[in-house]
């Protein structure tokens, strides 16, 4: 073999080499995002009546459930199945004691509740957000884009504002149509080009028809129009799937139901103003998801847990939802005092056979200010127990914070007396 062949064969070998350094796996790991779409006032039963085959579509890969909201009724936590109020419970994850928004005035959130957008930015500060909605007050007062007292968060990519747009959309009968199908077009444009890691989709039409006609045909018709703008929306996140390295969790809910005999109207406490539904594009939704009844306020936790965001302990020790992905330990958490017996009384519902409840009790709501809560570790009993009993006596008050901490979930339930609920809720 003369010294050219050497050669040759010396090249190859170290094609060979460098080609083999080369085929090691790449790093496969998706970019992990989120969007949730809020359509306005949909009664789960005439959703579930009306055809609607591009949420059909996402629910044939993924799952759909009812669920509910409202707070407990009659209770601390109760909250008017609004609009506003409605939206304030994805974006918070709590009910309107907390959040303090009452109705579509919005005139004082509280800010130490944070929203889902400043949660993601306190995780992930370098990365984008969006929202498209009809309402400009969606982003700028319950968001509090760019406020001081929401954290200074600015939501970088934004088409809005559109309800107070009177050139570009007039305020003439069917303007409202016009203005969804302007958002879903910008947020289908948005989201294929832009792909922001944590999206917000308002559509407002249906709430529009229900008010004007009540749940009759007109009703029915905009459901189907926003289930067109849903599918315009989806077929930009699959397109982001197909095409980039990417894991879309897609939740997609209403913020009220409608009260009979005619659905125009909504804002009290019956069970149907009270029942909402959700649909997720992901098929191995927990069991929690489908046979829990989930409250609104699990979108929260569910587009937390997704996105891997770290919940600081005092925030998740207030949140009123849990995770509808993943593992689950606890849910349905109460509390109850016995005043004779000095007694608090606690239940939960188990999803685990296995494992400890710890139960924590402070008689502070610092937290509402934006300070902190000292709890005192009161129980530890095991989770299959549902119940367990507080002693309370030395701990006397009118107010009483009870956090449940099990291994894959944390609940909290209040007691809170009727002479205490006027300064403790609002």
């Amino acid at each position: 073999m003369n010294r050219f062949n050497i050669s040759l064969l010396t090249l190859s070998m170290i094609f060979v080499l460098l080609n083999v350094g080369c085929s090691q796996p790449a790093d496969t790991t998706k970019e992990k995002k989120a969007i949730f779409i809020i359509v306005d006032g949909i009664s789960a039963d005439v959703l579930e009546k009306v055809d609607t085959p591009n949420i059909d579509r996402i629910i044939e890969q993924g799952a759909y459930s009812r669920g509910w909201l409202g707070g407990k009724a009659g209770r601390y936590s109760q909250s008017p199945t609004v609009s506003a109020v409605g939206y304030n419970h994805v974006l918070t994850g709590v009910w309107s004691n907390k959040h303090n928004v009452y109705n579509n005035d919005i005139s004082d959130p509280n800010y130490n509740y944070w929203n889902i957008f400043r949660l993601f930015k306190h995780n992930y500060p370098e990365k984008s957000v969006g929202v498209y909605s009809s309402w400009l007050d969606n982003r700028t007062k319950l968001i509090g884009d760019g406020l001081p007292q929401a954290g200074n968060v600015e939501i970088e990519i934004h088409y809005d504002g559109f309800d107070v747009d009177t050139l570009a959309f007039p305020h003439d009968y069917g303007y409202v149509q016009k203005i969804d199908d302007h958002v879903a077009t910008m947020a289908a444009q948005s989201i294929s080009s832009d792909a922001p890691y944590l999206s917000w989709v308002y559509l407002w039409y249906t709430d529009d028809t229900s008010h004007r006609y009540g749940e009759v045909e007109q009703h029915f018709e905009s459901i189907k129009v926003i289930d067109e703008l849903v599918g315009r929306i989806w077929d930009a996140v699959q397109n982001r799937m197909e095409n980039h390295n990417e894991d879309w969790l897609v939740l997609i809910t209403t913020d009220h139901g409608r009260s009979l005999p005619d659905g125009r109207g909504h804002g009290g406490q019956s069970e149907r103003e009270r029942t909402i539904w959700l649909v997720s594009n992901k098929a191995e939704m927990n069991t929690f998801f489908n046979d829990g009844h989930p409250p609104v306020t699990s979108i929260y936790p569910t587009v937390s847990r997704h996105l891997d965001l770290e919940i600081p302990e005092t925030l998740e020790r207030e949140l009123d939802g849990v995770p509808m992905i993943g593992d689950v330990s606890i849910s349905d958490a109460d509390a109850e005092l016995l005043e004779e017996e000095k007694v608090i009384e606690v239940t939960w519902k188990a999803w685990a056979s296995e494992g400890e409840v710890k139960i924590y009790a402070t008689t502070t709501n610092e937290f509402k200010t934006g300070g902190v809560d000292t709890y005192t570790l009161v129980a530890e009993v095991p989770i299959s127990d549902g119940r367990a009993r507080i002693d309370v006596a030395e701990m006397e008050s009118n107010f009483y914070k009870i956090v449940f901490e099990a291994e894959h979930n944390t609940l909290n339930s209040w007691v809170v007396s009727e002479t205490e609920s006027d300064t403790t809720d609002n």
